[in-house]
């Protein structure tokens, strides 16, 4: 067995055993009905190796993960235009916060908080009716991670229409400073839609793979984004993928992620490794107690913070596996 798949099994033996496991997201049904015993993960390298260890095969709900997803496809709809009307800025406030709307006319901090992802999901609306645009966004996930059988959880869907208030009160703020365009009831339904997407870990490290190899993707070799604009996707989710603890997670892993109140973290180590990981358990920032944790002992055996020391004679993508391994 290799070293990588060694470290894998091992984070994930620790991570079963864990007894401080994070709260379950309960303001949606069907995620509160998810037990916190869970965790899996997955790497896949930049040479198409796949590491796998726990509940990596088990499907769930992706949610604001997505919203890499999206914002990647909005860019390339309307480029630079995007951001016009959302901002790139950390918002050092909770995820469905609405305080800086108000003193900022109804602009959002950036694509991952709640209100910037309405505002993509309205920008992804102009070339779509929304039936359409929820089914081109299932189109984009299933290409990137080469999987047909990834679907949209219609359930989920309906019990974020049924429980999305502080959304619809988002959306209606943004409405009148006229940064939402459509319809609200549109908007809101493709990004309930979009953030109901279910995956597992090895779907969703899969998915992730261009944002590892500057945009390109390496199963087919087409280019998803520009590398120009890989990098700046890093870099709102290094400085804005955990909302008011993106500076933690920073500090802690080292790494470019995104998480989700489903329990989820995308994240990416460029030229390296695509890894996701998931725990229903949340902290008190809403992101995953034990992903995080994970991603924080993966990083300390491989060496794969942004910030750890490159050889000049190395180059980053040649350190595929780093220091802390042991022959």
């Amino acid at each position: 067995m290799d070293h990588l798949q060694i470290i894998v099994d091992e984070i994930a033996e620790e991570m079963a055993l864990a007894v401080e496991r994070g709260k379950v997201a309960d303001y949606i049904p069907n995620l509160a009905a998810v037990s916190p015993a869970h965790f899996g993960m997955a790497i896949v390298s930049v040479d198409g190796s796949v590491h796998v260890a726990g509940d990596a095969e088990q499907a769930f709900s992706v949610q604001s993960i997505t919203k890499v997803f999206g914002l990647t496809m909005a860019l390339g709809a309307v480029g630079d235009a995007l951001w016009s009307r959302v901002g790139r800025e950390p918002s050092g406030s909770a995820f469905n916060s609405i305080v800086q709307l108000e003193t900022e006319k109804g602009i959002p901090r950036n694509p991952f908080i709640n209100a910037g992802a309405i505002v993509v999901s309205d920008i992804l609306l102009a070339r779509y009716e929304p039936r359409e645009a929820i089914a081109e966004f299932l189109r984009f996930m299933r290409a990137l991670a080469g999987d047909d059988t990834i679907v949209i959880d219609d359930h989920v869907a309906r019990g974020e229409e049924q429980t999305g208030f502080r959304n619809a009160a988002l959306a209606s703020y943004m409405r009148a400073f006229g940064n939402v365009r459509h319809p609200i009831e549109k908007t809101l339904g493709i990004y309930f839609h979009q953030c109901a997407l279910a995956m597992n870990c090895r779907q969703l490290a899969l998915a992730g793979r261009f944002l590892m190899c500057g945009g390109r993707n390496p199963e087919t070799g087409r280019s998803v984004v520009s590398p120009q604009r890989a990098r700046r996707i890093l870099a709102l989710m290094l400085t804005c993928g955990h909302y008011d603890g993106s500076g933690e997670f920073a500090y802690r892993v080292g790494l470019p992620g995104k998480s989700g109140v489903g329990g989820g973290i995308l994240s990416i180590a460029p030229g390296i490794a695509s890894i996701a990981v998931w725990s229903p358990g949340l902290n008190e920032r809403g992101n995953s107690h034990l992903g995080t944790l994970a991603l924080e002992r993966l990083v300390q055996r491989t060496g794969w913070s942004v910030f750890e020391p490159v050889s000049p004679d190395s180059g980053r993508a040649g350190r595929k596996i780093g220091s802390h391994f042991v022959d």
